[in-house]
């Protein structure tokens, strides 16, 4: 089944607006639609100006025969597998192979749980910095 503009405007896209501190007015984008944005003056304004460019995003991307991310897709983590190699010291290996052990869970959720752990760490260090 070929998916229409009117297929695709109905899809509950996710709208951010951010307000303009610097020079006033509002800034908006389609996360799901990479590229879609536009800006207004007032809130209004903003929501309207994102509809007409979503709407030429979209006719742009059919006509191109770009494909179309819907809601929920986030073009973004399309990229991304999930999974990487990573190489390590066999004694690294050893002492993780060990703590998962300990905890009763496999070493690629203690590994997980390390990395998202400190990942968290940094995210929040940037913010306070």
């Amino acid at each position: 089944m070929k998916k229409t503009l009117e297929y695709y405007l109905s899809l509950p896209y996710r709208l951010e607006i951010v307000p303009d501190t610097k020079e006033g007015g509002y800034g908006a984008r389609y996360p799901e639609l990479p590229g879609c944005i536009t800006c207004a003056d007032t809130m209004q304004g903003i929501i309207a100006s994102a509809e007409d460019a979503k709407r030429a995003w979209l006719e742009a991307a059919l006509e191109e025969g770009i494909e179309i991310a819907e809601p929920g897709e986030d073009a973004d983590l399309l990229a991304y597998s999930g999974q990487f190699k990573l190489r390590i010291p066999r004694s690294l290996h050893k002492s993780l192979s060990i703590h998962a052990r300990q905890e009763g869970i496999s070493m690629n959720q203690y590994c997980l749980y390390l990395l998202a752990k400190n990942d968290t760490v940094h995210t929040t260090q940037k913010r306070v910095s």
